[in-house]
């Protein structure tokens, strides 16, 4: 509630100071909806991709885990304030703004919340950015035309660093890794050199979740100006507020901090067993993509880049299982994320053009939704006392398939 109010408050007095180009009429309520439901987004992206920084420190053991997630938190507040390339991406690269409304992007938005709870309850590290794309450019493709989605720019900036990313990133990682235990196997204080792995990573966790805060606290920021932008709020081409900086990058820290569990074990747990040097160059090599990319304008997956740094250090350690079963399944998660996300995105985006009951039957289903999968989510919970513990049973030898 006090979010709502605050961002409504600041939104009023916004206005007010002469910031509009031009105004409509009873447009207010529908753009605080949308920049809710943005922020809804951005914490869900929070918990959703806290893993991508400190699953590997929490199962190597350099990090506690409530620790872990606490330092990402505040790191990716802190990244957010530090480039605006990605978000000015998606207000102006994505889609035609003037061919959209506000609703449209809050059905979107819809779906790319509903895929990020649907794949967070699965325990599946999929992309946060891809479901926020392939929601967004479904509803805009199904309110006003295929010609309206910049095709040419969502595959340049989006499809093509989709593919070469989690590889760059994997190569990079494995050959650190070799590295790594290359120039350490003769040494003979096992222990002191392991204590020095878990120090780097602390150092290296916390460059994820500062280049995690930097790429992925933008997204918000850039949906949040394109909905200022079609309310007419915004010139075309605008960068991102200071306020609209502020209330992104304070989503997205509160939703790291809770921790998204079930993530966590996946990449930490289920992927390969992690150990010190894998997991520093792991991070190192995710730091560095992420924050070239970044600086770019490209709007990558970090989900995709950490998982295949992950993979990557798997491979680079002489004899490490790497659970290429689970490599499937992530691999199937990520194909089917984009066209999952606009297929429920188109939906709710002409549900709610049909007039404020279709928004309000949306906002409903998708609140109902999300009270589903929590509900669902709490018979077996994870938690920071369980995340590093393997599950029993048949979902266990899934795991090491």
């Amino acid at each position: 509630m006090w979010c709502s109010l605050g961002v409504w408050f600041g939104l009023r007095c916004w206005l007010m100071s002469g910031a509009v180009v031009r105004e409509r009429p009873g447009v207010d309520l529908i753009v605080l909806a949308v920049i809710i439901t943005a922020l809804v987004f951005d914490f869900t992206n929070g918990f959703h991709d806290t893993a991508n920084a400190m699953a590997t420190s929490i199962a190597s053991g350099a990090l506690r885990p409530k620790v872990a997630v606490a330092i990402s938190g505040v790191l990716n507040f802190i990244g957010a304030f530090l480039s605006v390339a990605v978000a000015k991406t998606i207000s102006s690269g994505l889609v035609d703004d003037t061919k959209i409304t506000p609703t449209v992007i809050f059905g979107g938005l819809i779906g790319a919340i509903v895929w990020n709870l649907l794949t967070w309850f699965l325990g599946l590290p999929s992309s946060s950015s891809h479901a926020l794309f392939g929601g967004l450019i479904g509803a805009t493709w199904v309110a006003a035309g295929a010609d309206a989605v910049h095709f040419a720019t969502v595959v340049s900036k989006v499809l093509v660093p989709a593919v070469l990313s989690p590889i760059v990133a994997g190569v990079v990682a494995m050959v650190g890794t070799y590295l790594a235990y290359r120039i350490t196997r003769r040494r003979k204080d096992h222990g002191r050199v392991v204590r020095g792995f878990q120090s780097g990573q602390v150092v290296s966790a916390s460059m994820v979740s500062l280049a995690h805060g930097t790429n992925d606290g933008q997204k918000t920021m850039g949906i949040i100006t394109l909905t200022l932008v079609t309310a007419g709020m915004l010139p075309s081409g605008s960068a991102p507020p200071f306020w609209v900086i502020l209330i992104a990058g304070t989503a997205i820290a509160l939703g790291t901090y809770l921790g998204g569990w079930r993530i966590i074990r996946t990449l930490g747990k289920r992927v390969t067993e992690i150990e010190a040097p894998q997991g520093l160059a792991a991070e190192t090599s995710s730091t560095a993509v992420i924050l070239v990319s970044s600086q770019l304008g490209f709007p990558l997956s970090t989900t995709q880049v950490c998982t295949g740094a992950i993979f990557g250090a798997g491979a680079g350690r002489r004899l490490a299982a790497v659970r290429w079963g689970m490599a499937g399944q992530m691999a199937i998660a990520w194909l089917l994320t984009l066209p999952a996300a606009a297929i429920v995105g188109a939906v709710a985006g002409r549900v709610a053009e049909i007039g404020s009951a279709g928004t309000v039957v949306v906002a409903v289903a998708g609140v109902a939704f999300g009270g589903g999968i929590y509900a669902l989510s709490r018979r077996q919970p994870i938690t920071a006392h369980n995340v590093n513990d393997l599950p029993a049973g048949p979902q266990a030898a899934a795991a090491v398939a």
